[in-house]
C-alpha cells in the first residue's frame, strides 16, 4: 500500500494554518502545522516530511533561512514558499536556494494543490529510484533457480529481449515464475533505473482496474476525493508489468489498445490526453488463442501484446531443477526463521521429485516454508512436508485407477486446501499462492462450490 504522503505548512498566521490543513487533510495528506520556523525545525527534528509549505515574511527565522536550515539535515525535502510580498529578486534567491517552486498570495488553492501534488510525485520517484537501484544491484539471471534446458532457454531469451522496447508476453502456468521473469526483463533493459509499476489484472473489478490503469480527475466518480494518478502514468519512463492480462474486461480492453497503441491515456472524467512513455511486459496463465476465439479477448490487442512470447515451463516439464528450487527456498527460509537445517533426506527428496506440483514454483516455496515450520534441525523428513505432497499412505503419487491427469491433481489439491481451510477463499487462495479471483475462476472451471 502507497504511504500518505507527509506535509508540514509552516505560517505565523492561525488562520492560513487552520484553512491550509483543512483543504490538504480533505485531499489525503498526512499534515502538520507550525507557527514558526523554529517550530518547524523541531517537529523536522520528530520525524520526516515529504514536503514543506512556509511563508518567507515570519517574525523571527524567515522563510528563506528556514528553507536553507532544512535542507542541511534533509536535502531531499520539497519546499514550497509562499509571501504576500512578491519580487523577483525575492524568488530568484528562493529557487536559487533549492526551492521547489514559488508562490504568491493570494494564490489558489487548486493551483497550490497542483504544484504540492507534483513535489510529492517527485519525492516519490526520487524514493523509488534509490530503491531501485539498491535492489537491482542484486538482479541477475541467477535468480531463476534450474539448469534444465527449458530454463536455459528463458534466460538466452529474457537477455535477447531486455535490451529493446518490444512488447513481451510471458506464458505459464499459475506459480512458474512469470513476475520474476518480468522483473529481470526491466532489471536488463535501458528503462532500468525508470519505475516498474505492476497491475494484477485479474485482482481488480472492471471499474477499479479502469481508474487503477489510467488514474482519474477529482469528482470523477462518488469517493473521488482528489486527482490520482493511475498506473500507465507511473510507469513513464520505465516498464509497465500486466499480469493476468487475459482478466480484463471487453471495455478496458479496448482502452488499453488505444494507450498500448497512442501511448497516451486519459484520465477517468477527463478530457485531456496525457502522452505517456513506457514499455509493456504482460502475463498470464489463459489459452488467449482460445479466448480470441470465444470472443471474450480481442485478437487486435492479442497481436498488439504478442510480439515476442517467452514461455515459462511447469515444474512438472522440468523435475531436474525441483531439488535445486527446493534447496534454493531452504536456504532463504531457514536464515530467516533461524532453522538449523541442513537439507532434505533421500526420502523427502524422493517424494518432491514424484510430486506433480500443479502449484508449481510457488506450491514448492510454500511446502519447503512450511517444512521449515516444524522442522527446527537436521534434514526434513517426509514427514515435514505438507500432506499434499504425499498419498495415503505417505508416499507421492495415486492408487491403481486414480485419474492421475494434471486437471484431476489439481482439483484435488484444491478442494483439499479448501477443506483445510474451512472455504474460507481467502486463507486458501493465500495457502496456495494464488490471488482470489483465480481461485474461483478454478472452483467454476472443476465445478467445485462453497458447502
Amino acid at each position: 500500500m502507497m504511504r500518505m504522503p507527509s506535509l508540514l505548512i509552516v505560517d505565523d498566521e492561525l488562520h492560513v494554518r487552520e484553512s491550509l490543513s483543512r483543504w490538504f487533510i480533505e485531499d489525503g495528506y498526512d499534515v502538520h502545522t507550525a507557527s514558526s520556523g523554529k517550530e518547524a525545525l523541531a517537529a523536522l527534528g520528530r520525524r520526516h516530511f515529504d514536503v514543506v509549505i512556509t511563508d518567507i515574511k515570519m517574525p523571527g527565522m524567515d522563510g528563506l533561512e528556514l528553507q536553507r536550515r532544512i535542507h542541511e539535515v534533509d536535502p531531499e525535502v520539497a519546499i514550497i514558499l509562499v509571501t504576500a510580498y512578491a519580487s523577483v529578486s525575492t524568488a530568484v534567491e528562493a529557487l536559487k536556494e533549492g526551492a521547489y517552486d514559488y508562490l504568491v498570495k493570494p494564490f489558489d488553492p487548486e493551483e497550490l494543490s497542483r504544484v504540492v501534488e507534483k513535489a510529492c510525485e517527485k519525492v516519490r520517484l526520487k524514493e523509488e529510484n534509490v530503491a531501485l537501484k539498491q535492489k537491482l544491484a542484486g538482479v541477475t539471471s541467477d535468480m531463476i533457480v534450474g539448469s534444465s534446458r527449458e530454463m536455459r532457454r528463458v534466460v538466452e531469451l529474457v537477455e535477447s529481449v531486455a535490451p529493446t522496447d518490444t512488447t513481451v508476453l510471458i506464458r505459464g502456468e499459475s506459480g512458474t515464475g512469470k513476475e520474476l521473469v518480468a522483473r529481470l526483463i526491466h532489471a536488463k533493459s535501458p528503462r532500468a533505473f525508470g519505475p516498474l509499476v505492476a497491475v494484477n489484472c485479474g485482482a481488480l473489478p472492471e471499474g477499479v482496474l479502469e481508474s487503477e490503469l489510467f488514474g482519474h480527475e477529482k469528482g470523477a466518480f462518488t469517493g473521488a476525493t482528489g486527482l490520482r494518478k493511475g498506473k500507465i502514468e507511473l510507469a513513464d519512463g520505465g516498464t509497465l508489468f500486466l499480469d493476468e492480462i487475459g482478466e480484463i474486461s471487453p471495455k478496458v480492453q479496448v482502452e488499453l489498445l488505444r494507450a498500448l497503441e497512442d501511448h497516451k491515456i486519459t484520465r477517468v472524467g477527463g478530457s485531456q490526453e496525457i502522452p505517456v512513455d513506457f514499455r509493456v511486459v504482460c502475463a498470464t496463465n489463459r489459452d488467449l488463442e482460445e479466448a480470441v476465439r470465444e470472443g471474450s479477448f480481442r485478437e487486435d490487442l492479442y497481436y498488439r501484446i504478442n510480439v515476442f512470447q517467452i514461455e515459462i515451463p511447469p515444474l512438472r516439464d522440468r523435475p531436474e531443477d525441483i531439488q535445486a528450487i527446493a534447496e534454493h527456498y531452504l536456504k532463504r527460509y531457514a536464515a530467516a526463521m533461524g532453522r538449523r537445517v541442513t537439507g532434505f533426506s533421500p526420502e523427502a527428496r524422493d517424494l518432491l521429485l514424484k510430486y506433480p506440483w500443479p502449484g508449481n514454483v510457488r506450491e514448492l516455496a510454500n511446502a519447503v516454508e512450511r517444512a521449515l515450520v516444524v522442522c527446527h534441525e537436521g534434514e526434513i523428513e517426509p514427514g515435514h512436508l505438507p500432506i499434499a505432497t504425499r498419498g495415503p499412505d505417505g508416499e507421492a503419487g495415486a492408487g491403481p485407477g486414480d485419474d492421475l491427469s494434471l486437471q484431476a491433481v489439481e482439483r484435488q489439491h484444491i478442494l483439499k486446501v479448501l477443506k483445510l481451510n474451512e472455504f474460507n477463499i481467502t486463507h486458501a487462495a493465500r495457502t496456495l499462492g494464488i490471488d482470489r479471483v483465480t481461485l474461483y475462476n478454478k472452483m467454476r472451471k472443476y465445478g467445485i462450490e462453497r458447502p
